[in-house]
Formats: C-alpha cells, structure tokens, sequence
C-alpha cells in the first residue's frame, strides 16, 4: 500500500545542496529536470516534500523561469511529483526502500554475481549452438499475422530529413573507409557509432552506459527477436501488453508458444496481474509511450516493474519507439536509467526518428549478455553497412542528429496540435478525450457516448485515410472504441482529408 502524501514545507532546503555541473549536450531543462529527479531517486527529497517556487529555484540555480516550469512539467509526467501552479508542488513518488539499499546504475549495485554468471553461461550457450527451434513448425494454412495498415502516418516523415548533408556525408566515408574496415566487421556494429550513442543515450535519455553494452541493430525488431533466440526455450514465459504492439507476438512466437497477453491498465504494463504469472522469462513493455494507447508509466510503476523482475528472475524488453519526439518538455528518462538490477535490454532505433529505410537500430544489454548477442550478431549473418554506420556517427557527433529532431518535433507538434483542434471541433460541447498526444507519432481518440466508430472506420477506407481501431491491437481485452490517429508523417493534403472526413461523419 502507498504511503499517504504528507506535505512537509521544510523540506524546500534540500534544493540547496550543490549541483553538479551539465553534461555534455545537456539542455537547462533537462539538466534542472535530473539534478531534482535524481534527489528524489537518493531519498535527499522524500515522499511529500515540497519543491521550492519556479521563480525561486531558478533564482537558486540562474536559469530561466520558463526552464524550471518546463523542467517541473516533465517530472509531474513521469509520476515524480504532484500539484500545479499556484498550489505548489510536491513530491509524489513513493520509492521502495530496497531501492535506496542498492542505489542508482553506476551507484554499485546490480543484479547477484552468480545470477549474473548463470545468465550469461546460458545465453552463451544458446547463441554457440544450433539456433533455438522454433515451438512447432510452421502452417501454410494459417492465416499470416496481422499487420499495420499501410498508411497509419505512425513513423517519420522523410521529406524533412536533410538528405544533401546525408549524401555528402555517405560520399565522405565511402572516401575514407579502408580496405582493412571494409574486410573486419564487428558483430555488435562500429565501435565509433556505438560511442556516439552510448554519449547520446547519456544526455538525452538518462542512461549510464559505453560502447560495450551498445549494439547496432537493423531495427527494435531485429533486437527483440535477437533477445528471443538468445533468453527463451519453448517452456518459457513471455508477457506482452495487451492491448499492445502487433509484431510482438509473431515474432516471440517463433521460440515458444506460452504468450500470455497481460492487460494494461491506466498506468500501462499491470505489474500486479504478471505477478500471477509463474516461469516469466521475458516481458516486453513501452513504458514510455505505451502502444498503441500512448500512456506513459509512472516512476513508481517503473520501479515496481524492476523489483518484480528482480524477484522473478525475468528479462525487461524496454521497447523505446518514439520518446524522442516530446511535444510539452524534454523526452523522458528511459527506463533502463533506473535499472540497479541489470535486468531491463533497452531498444531504440534510428528507422523512427530519421527514416524507415534507412534500418539501423540499436540495444543497450547488461554487460554480461553482450558477448552472446555478438556471437548471435555473427551466427546470424545480420549487420548494417559500415558506410553508413560512419555517416551517422558523424551526423550524431557533428550535431546534425539533434538539429533534425528539434525540427521535426516542431513540426510533428503542429501537426499535433491541428489534429487536435479538428477532434475538438468534431466533439462540439462533449469532452475531449484523447491519450498519448504528449509525445511520439500517434494519439488515441476515445470518441464520446453514441458516437458511430464503425461508419468513421468504414468512411476512412473509402477516403483512404489512415485510422485504426484500438480493438486490432487487442488480444483478449475488450476496450471501449478508440481510434488510432498518426499524424507524424501527414502532409497537409492528408490533413485535410482527415479534416474533411471528420466534418463529414460528424455533421449534425
């Protein structure tokens, strides 16, 4: 049971410790953001305390007013406080106290040595022998898994990506790769790119980690099934959301037939309900934009999540899709930069937030699987061109990443916003009720009482607008209709038409 908030004004104090100075890359905000986040995380700023004013605090630390309020938006996202302006605000997240005893990544602690071991003996094993057969073969008679609809606009729009500084970037390494890099591959992907994402992921994402742990994947695809292949025999267990992400459920299907849907709820992955499950393996979770619903897991959901991982012997599958692109602050802190247990394989790909094509993903793994997914990287033949492994550590390290995200996030959140005003409009009086607009690709519409879900669905297939129902996503579930609307990659021409639509299904 959580501990009752109690208010303690006292506490404002804490805020006057030193700081630590910024890390390389690090905006104000996300600086002002960590430097309170991770106060609460030691217990510095317990359950309850109180933070000091946006005006004072950013007299305390000399930066802007409109940096902290920023900053204190985010932290009131993620479930670390509560309160709004006016009111002041509180610390509301209630941390375990095994937490404290083991402390933040890079504080110490971990996951037991000779757990640790055991792990990595055994997917040694798995990725130096034969592949893991999949549970079962194959019928032809099956019907195919479903698929996304062609155009749910749910990726990036690659009319924004500057592809002249690409092609000269390409032209420039294709002119100073060498024979010899050419020749010598390294499973886990160039050293100097895993580099610039391991700093990247420092920065922007909150996780301490180095080119060790970092593999260069084609894709968050690639990486779960590689985790699959390397962790799961066909007596275990794995969790997945439900409602959830489509392509999980093939994909982990391929090694073991015991999948069992976990519900979400209003907080995403239901930690409570995977406790009933015995013999959990792997769970695959997107804790911070839950597809499809978008919800984002509060901090002591996530801290929830990694005991009961740690307790259950269980692999975390941190499906991290889209985070880059938030519209009201910084993007989140992942949750791997919680992770003390070493338990959670965090997933990103460059696909999402550059361009499909271009299939470069990535991992961050424990350090004591990394030799099994090189050697699985190896057996398995899959790697990405060394050209453009060079061209994009040098578009990370020169900047050009970071420029291409803040345009495309202004531009994604006007998009945002003129889909938002056309649902207000189609709603009229009635409440506005939309989830996962925050941040990432999509959001979900949950239409008021009465409204006709079927006659929009079957309007938007002959307009050929790209709308889905949340049902698809469902696999034991029955939800309310709410309807999937991507709007990252819409031009305007397809803005209009969902405008159009909208107006035409809900004249009155």
């Amino acid at each position: 049971m959580s501990r009752p908030l109690v208010r303690d004004a006292r506490l404002e104090s804490s805020l006057d410790l030193p700081v630590d100075p910024p890390r390389a890359g690090e905006s104000k905000q996300a600086w002002v953001y960590r430097q309170i986040r991770e106060r609460i995380l030691r217990g510095v700023l317990p359950s309850g305390g109180r933070l000091p004013s946006t005006r004072d605090l950013a007299a305390r630390w000399h930066v802007a007013r409109s940096t902290v309020e920023a900053a204190y938006d985010q932290l009131r996202g993620e479930g670390y406080t509560a309160g709004t302006v006016g009111s002041g605000t509180y610390v509301a997240a209630v941390i375990p106290d095994n937490f404290f005893r083991r402390g933040l990544p890079g504080d110490g602690g971990g996951a037991s040595a000779p757990r640790a071991a055991a792990t990595a003996a055994r997917a040694a094993a798995v990725a130096g022998g034969p592949a893991a057969a999949p549970a079962g073969s194959a019928d032809p008679s099956a019907p195919s898994p479903r698929r996304e609809a062609s155009f749910m606009a749910r990726s990036a729009d690659a009319s924004l990506f500057p592809m002249e500084t690409w092609r000269k970037g390409l032209m420039a390494s294709a002119q100073r790769v060498t024979p010899a890099q050419l020749a010598h591959e390294d499973p886990l992907g160039w050293h100097p790119l895993r580099e610039q994402i391991a700093r990247y992921l420092g920065a922007a994402r909150g996780i301490a980690c180095d080119a060790g742990q970092v593999v260069v994947l084609t894709g968050i695809r690639d990486g779960l099934d590689l985790s699959a292949r390397l962790l799961l025999t066909p007596q275990d267990k794995v969790l997945v959301e439900d409602p959830g992400y489509l392509n999980a459920e093939p994909l982990f299907s391929q090694y073991t037939r015991r999948i069992v849907p976990i519900a979400i709820d209003e907080h995403g992955f239901s930690v409570a309900r995977a406790r009933r499950q015995r013999g959990a393996r792997l769970a695959h979770v997107t804790p911070a934009h839950q597809s499809p619903t978008g919800v984002t897991m509060p901090v002591s959901r996530r801290l929830e999540l990694l005991d009961w991982a740690a307790q259950a012997g269980c692999w975390i599958l941190d499906d991290d899709y889209d985070s880059e692109f938030s519209y009201d602050g910084a993007p989140l802190a992942a949750l791997k930069s919680l992770d003390g247990g070493d338990r959670v394989i965090h997933f990103g790909s460059f696909n999402k937030t550059l361009f499909n094509a271009l299939r470069i993903g990535y991992a961050v793994v424990p350090r004591s699987l990394a030799p099994a997914f090189s050697r699985a990287l190896y057996v398995t033949g899959r790697s990405c061109s060394v050209i453009e492994q060079m061209t994009l550590a040098a578009f990370l390290e020169d900047g050009g990443f970071a420029r291409h995200v803040r345009k495309a996030r202004s531009v994604y959140a006007a998009r945002r916003d003129r889909v938002m005003a056309m649902l207000r409009e189609a709603v009229g009086p009635a409440p506005l009720r939309v989830s996962g607009e925050q941040t990432g690709f999509h959001l979900v519409w949950w239409p008021p009482s009465g409204f006709d879900v079927a006659a929009l669905l079957a309007r938007a297939r002959d307009w050929g607008v790209g709308i889905q129902p949340v049902a698809d996503f469902c696999r034991r579930v029955s939800w309310p209709d709410g309807v999937v609307i991507g709007y990252s990659a819409r031009q305007d021409a397809d803005l209009d038409r969902l405008e159009a639509l909208l107006r035409e299904v809900t004249r009155r």
